[in-house]
């Protein structure tokens, strides 16, 4: 959470900078806050099925 709301594509000059945007990113969080759910899957990711591959579907 950390690097994708202060650290990710951005580049800083200075330590100042960084804990500046570390600052921002807490105060952002902490104002925005909801709980924070351990091993929850993306919603991009799909759920991946155990077992082999099926066939390709024909055509």
């Amino acid at each position: 959470m950390l690097r994708s709301l202060a650290l990710k594509g951005r580049r800083f000059e200075s330590w100042e900078e960084i804990a500046q945007a570390v600052e921002r990113a807490t105060v952002y969080w902490n104002d925005h806050r909801h709980p924070f759910v351990w091993g929850r899957r993306r919603r991009h990711q799909p759920r991946r099925q155990p077992g082999i591959a099926l066939p390709p579907k024909a055509a």
